[in-house]
């Protein structure tokens, strides 16, 4: 790959929270190789595109994902072809890919074909870390089966499987570990899109949670859980998990109990606004709707305590079908509840440390090329980047490739 030059640039410093001017970015192959002044020196093999007065930021980071969710009734998923779910979520990926986002962790569904053929240019999308199945107890969060079904739950293409006692889990845990998982999910309290739990359940036993924590650190893994109460994320917290997902039920105490602890919290709010206005249109069911408003109205609450407590919040969406488009909505969200600054941390750099790889996330030497090129500053203006029909997304880079956009050869 030819060495490109982005020269009298702004760059974005998510650590610092502020905006540089007039730096240059070298990108040699897939990692940046220097970000020095503008002007300065650099390899006459580069290519120099005419990007001057141009923002220059990290890619985005998704934590929440479901890429293979392509409608909001989730028992239909595993009741169509594989090949079908698989084509959907290729159309899915590339949709992030050129909203600006990098890289995704999916929490329920994606698998180690789908991640290996991103890495391998088969399907364009973002980097993809993935858990496998979310595990579930029965009758839990994650078993899509209604009250009058006595048939086994299956696995398949869904987005969870059921595993039960202490034994089965285990086994349920070494199997997606063995199949690639980088991180494990429990479902440990009750949710929406489940047709047959309440909100405020508390979802396997005390030695279960703590069996999936040995198994994922046996493994160098973590586990991360499925929480919207208080007392379910508290148990998770006791048990070793190292994140809870949606939380917007959290109190005050429990908020202190994650920063105690050094846990990560992946608020999801935009899913609950798109739900709510596009949910019956995009297939889930009323009585599944019907449990929305709860979480819905707690969601920003929910980021000021965590924020207040010192948790380290991180991006994410959880959205389903059609209402993928509306991923960079969470950041408009956020900010009626965060600084500007922290939002982007969270979908940044605080995304990036949940992962494990500290060469996602920032724009420095080292670092991986995935670049985003803005005509404008997201922090004077945060909807240079949440609303694309602006089209102020100039350029995606993943790996140091244009992935989306273009950049344009400097004039001569």
């Amino acid at each position: 790959m030819p060495v490109t030059v982005l020269d009298d640039v702004s760059v974005v410093d998510v650590v610092a929270g502020r905006t540089v001017p007039h730096r240059q970015v070298v990108v040699d192959g897939d990692r940046i190789a220097a970000v020095t002044d503008a002007g300065a020196p650099a390899d006459s093999r580069g290519e120099r595109p005419d990007v001057a007065g141009a923002t220059v930021m990290p890619g985005l980071i998704d934590a929440h994902v479901h890429v293979k969710a392509w409608t909001a009734d989730l028992a239909a998923v595993p009741r169509q072809p594989a090949s079908y779910t698989t084509v959907r979520a290729g159309r899915i990926l590339a949709g992030m890919l050129s909203r600006g986002f990098t890289t995704v962790r999916d929490a329920g569904g994606a698998d180690g074909g789908l991640a290996r053929a991103v890495e391998e240019g088969l399907l364009a999308g973002p980097r993809l870390f993935y858990c496998g199945h979310a595990l579930s107890q029965t009758g839990g969060h994650g078993d899509g089966r209604a009250a009058g079904e006595d048939h086994a739950a299956g696995g398949g293409e869904g987005l969870s499987r059921i595993a039960d006692g202490e034994d089965e889990l285990r086994r349920a845990c070494r199997d997606e570990l063995r199949k690639g998982a980088s991180f494990l999910k429990l479902m440990v309290s009750g949710g929406i899109s489940s047709p047959t739990d309440r909100l405020d359940s508390l979802q396997y036993g005390a030695g279960e949670l703590r069996a999936a924590v040995e198994e994922a650190t046996n493994a160098g893994r973590y586990v991360t859980g499925h929480a919207y109460t208080a007392a379910s994320i508290r148990r998770a917290a006791e048990a070793g998990f190292r994140c809870v997902e949606h939380a917007n039920l959290i109190d005050g105490a429990t908020a202190d109990l994650l920063a105690e602890r050094r846990m990560f919290m992946v608020a999801t709010l935009v899913t609950y606004e798109a739900l709510a206005r596009r949910g019956a249109d995009s297939g889930m069911p009323a009585d599944q709707i019907a449990k929305l408003q709860r979480v819905r109205d707690a969601g920003l609450e929910s980021i000021r305590l965590a924020a207040a407590a010192g948790v380290r919040l991180v991006y994410g969406t959880d959205l389903l079908g059609p209402m993928h488009d509306e991923q960079l909505g969470e950041l408009e969200l956020r900010a009626q509840a965060q600084p500007v600054a922290d939002v982007l941390r969270a979908g940044t750099v605080h995304a990036a440390e949940l992962l494990g790889e500290d060469d996602l996330g920032v724009v420095a030497p080292g670092a991986r090329a995935d670049l985003l090129v803005l005509d404008g500053d997201p922090y004077a203006d945060l909807t240079v980047l949440s609303r694309p029909d602006r089209r102020r997304l100039r350029a995606v880079l993943r790996d140091g490739r244009t992935a989306a956009g273009r950049l344009l050869p400097r004039p001569r």
